[in-house]
């Protein structure tokens, strides 16, 4: 096992605790992005970096990061100087430089020098957001980027030699045939990343692309989605590359354990606008405004927005949802040990029902979804959610009578 691969294997076991930084800043807006970005200024950039300190400031560090993400936005955008400030910062919080650090990058952002600061830094993971290999496409998408960018980025990333290197691609868009999204992952194969996140399609509000849906101009196809979903998994795996979550596949050695441990319902804390922290029982997140949010910072508040008390039953509600999109399922036993008053008893006529159906496979008290489970995982996540908060009065026999939607033709 390498010296990474060894790294990754201790931050998936004690008592990790993740460190999300949302650097907000972006270019452009794309049209299928709902996440909280702002366009880049001098000042803004130096008060969001003043802002991250601050923050800081008002946390809890109670032990050791062992992993870092930098999402946005685009990190990559920020300059050397102040992509090395930032990371002097997250290092002075983290006890040590952390297991796995993966930063986010735009393939237009990429340079030599923006990476060795990283490289420098103690980065070991680079995500690159490329989305398609098709110009048309990316046009459609409002991408920034080239193809030929793309090419350039990562030949510039292996360069400077990150032991790690994923690229995230995306499918059922609209106009993409079958054909291209299949040479889109051909494409990307032939780069061999250690690791592929390949997302589907989907239309959030207050996205130029929801607004595209609602007007007509674009459709949605289940039953094609299905189908672009089975035939990247098989590409996949024939390229060596072995699925661990719905749309996230990976080399020996290179799972995200950062998303793994959010999947596993472990404690992470949030810095930026926008930020979602989990932590000493609570969930929040940080107001998705740079300027309000550098204001409550300077008052000592962080995480008012949606701020919850996380009890035993949600956390096992959540990791039963989140442990169902992982090929390894989710292990029930230390769920119902921590959260006995839940309604297991509707969790497992749920999960009798799925496996009965051939969507759900029981090994013990392991339960994964199958690959025909895993094409409507989010249709599952939603009918564990119905198990958890029904109301006790529902019958028995109201509650069988429920289905699952129906599986698109195309994968039955």
């Amino acid at each position: 096992m390498s010296h990474f691969a060894s790294e990754q294997a201790k931050a998936e076991t004690g008592k990790p605790l993740g460190l999300y930084v949302h650097v907000p800043f972006c270019a452009s807006t794309c049209d299928f992005c709902a996440f909280y970005q702002t366009k880049p200024t001098a000042q803004g950039v130096k008060s969001f970096l003043n802002g991250i300190a601050s923050e800081a400031d008002l946390v809890s560090w109670s032990r050791p990061v062992t992993t870092v993400f930098w999402g946005g936005g685009t990190p990559g955008l920020l300059a050397p100087a102040d992509l090395a400030r930032l990371a002097a910062q997250v290092r002075a919080r983290c006890g040590g430089t952390p297991a796995e650090w993966t930063v986010e990058m735009a393939p237009a952002s990429v340079t030599v020098e923006r990476l060795q600061a990283l490289r420098d830094a103690g980065v070991t993971r680079i995500s690159m957001g490329v989305q398609s290999f098709q110009p048309v496409l990316l046009d459609a998408l409002g991408r920034q980027h080239t193809r030929e960018q793309v090419y350039r980025a990562y030949e510039r990333v292996r360069a400077v030699d990150f032991p790690s290197v994923n690229l995230d691609l995306m499918f059922a868009l609209p106009g993409q045939t079958e054909a291209e999204w299949r040479e889109d992952v051909r494409e990307a194969v032939r780069l061999a990343p250690d690791h592929l996140s390949t997302y589907c399609l989907t239309f959030e509000e207050d996205t130029a692309l929801w607004v595209k849906l609602s007007q007509g101009r674009v459709k949605l196809d289940t039953e094609r989605e299905a189908r672009l979903y089975e035939a990247t998994w098989t590409q996949l795996a024939g390229a060596g590359y072995a699925q661990y979550e719905v749309s996230n596949f990976a080399r020996p050695g290179h799972r995200c354990v950062h998303n793994l441990n959010t999947w596993r319902m472990h404690e992470w804390i949030g810095l930026g606008p926008s930020a979602a922290s989990q932590q000493d029982g609570m969930r929040g997140a940080n107001i998705a405004d740079l300027e309000q949010w550098l204001a409550r910072v300077a008052r000592g508040e962080r995480v008012t927005e949606d701020r919850v008390v996380l009890t035993p039953a949600a956390l096992a509600e959540d990791a039963v949802i989140f442990g169902l999109r992982m090929n390894d399922g989710v292990d029930l036993a230390p769920w119902r040990a921590a959260a006995p008053g839940a309604p297991w008893a509707r969790v497992e006529e749920l999960l009798a029902r799925l496996a009965d159906a051939g969507l759900a496979v029981r090994a013990g008290t392991n339960v994964r979804l199958t690959d025909r489970g895993r094409l409507i995982a989010d249709a599952v996540g939603a009918e564990v959610m119905e198990a958890f908060d029904s109301p006790a009065e529902k019958t028995p026999s109201e509650r069988s009578s429920e289905r699952l939607p129906p599986l698109p033709s195309a994968s039955r």
